[in-house]
């Protein structure tokens, strides 16, 4: 087993209300970390919405999704894409 070195980068970024402009924006961010040379890429919790576990809100449970569903579908290609590792945590259906 070889002993070699691995990139990894952590991504964070303030959450809007809009969903998709979370994932465009993350998906830009993970592209910048692969050019930069990240070998593995972890997202912030709950990256896609604003963050709402401090207190219970049945309201958001409608925000949860499957696994595979529309955010792990995409990322997983942008990571086949770019050759990297995601790390994707997302709200998902129990």
């Amino acid at each position: 087993m070889s002993k070699g070195k691995v990139n990894i980068a952590l991504v964070q970024h303030a959450c809007a209300p809009d969903f998709d402009a979370n994932l465009v924006l993350a998906q830009q961010m993970v592209r910048q970390a692969a050019a930069k040379g990240a070998q593995i890429i972890c997202l912030q919790e709950l990256f896609r919405g604003q963050y709402f576990c401090q207190t219970i809100d049945v309201n958001k449970y409608n925000w949860a999704e499957p696994v595979p569903g529309p955010t792990t579908n995409v990322m997983r290609t942008l990571a086949q894409e770019l050759g990297v590792v995601l790390i994707v945590p997302v709200f998902e259906y129990a």
